[in-house]
């Protein structure tokens, strides 16, 4: 496993990960290390404990030739993501979550290859207003959703960067059990971050730990793939 450690806690200082909310929830107390100026402070000590556990996890599923999915919905972190991805060869979302995309695989899978089928018509695009295909925008808008999804099976992991934006992403994976790894916030609501399996408390409105982040999962891939 990529060595974590290296991320020494001065490090996660200067991309102000340990900045939380004023008013943290109830079930993330946990991971506090305090107040300042009625500011939470989040623990990065046990930032790292949890960015471990991540990672190990990570490991564990690529040595098995398994694949995991990114879910993002910053448009800031979308560059970011989409690299990461392109990097270890895992799917990717930088877009609001599709209702069922997990729960409904089988069809969603049909969906993104309709789409898919439809767009590689590249000649459609010029037909005119009367033609039966004067809705194309609308299709190409639904290829976009389908924009970095490249695995054939469900994944065997969710990575998330942004929880609160994304209960239903979060709902539908505890409900097919599927091990979810996600930056928490101190303002997670309780209910969110009960079905997190691998919890990261951090600032995760640090464009700069996003990229750290980003970074160390995608030279645990790299090094478990060579392993």
């Amino acid at each position: 496993m990529y060595n974590s450690s290296l991320l020494v806690i001065q490090k996660l200082l200067s991309t102000n990960a340990y900045l939380g909310h004023r008013i943290p929830t109830s079930d993330f107390q946990g991971y506090l290390y305090g107040f300042r100026n009625e500011m939470a402070i989040i623990n990065l000590e046990k930032t790292l404990i949890c960015l471990r556990r991540a990672c190990n996890l990570i490991e564990f599923i690529i040595r098995a030739k398994g694949h995991f999915l990114l879910v993002n919905t910053n448009l800031e972190y979308n560059k970011i993501i989409q690299q990461m991805a392109k990097k270890t060869n895992q799917s990717y979302i930088n877009h609001k979550w599709i209702g069922g995309f997990l729960t409904n695989w089988k069809h969603m899978k049909n969906v993104q290859k309709h789409f898919q089928d439809f767009s590689a018509h590249s000649n459609l695009k010029d037909a005119s207003t009367s033609s039966p295909f004067n809705s194309f925008p609308r299709f190409r808008k639904m290829q976009k959703c389908f924009e970095g999804i490249v695995t054939h099976d469900i994944p065997d992991c969710l990575v998330i960067i942004n929880a609160n934006k994304n209960s239903m992403a979060i709902l539908e994976a505890d409900q097919l059990q599927i091990p979810i790894v996600s930056l928490v916030d101190s303002n997670i609501p309780n209910r969110l971050q009960k079905l997190i399996t691998y919890p990261i408390p951090v600032n995760d409105d640090s464009i700069q730990f996003v990229y750290l982040f980003c970074n160390l999962i995608t030279k645990t891939v790299i090094l478990s793939q060579s392993a």
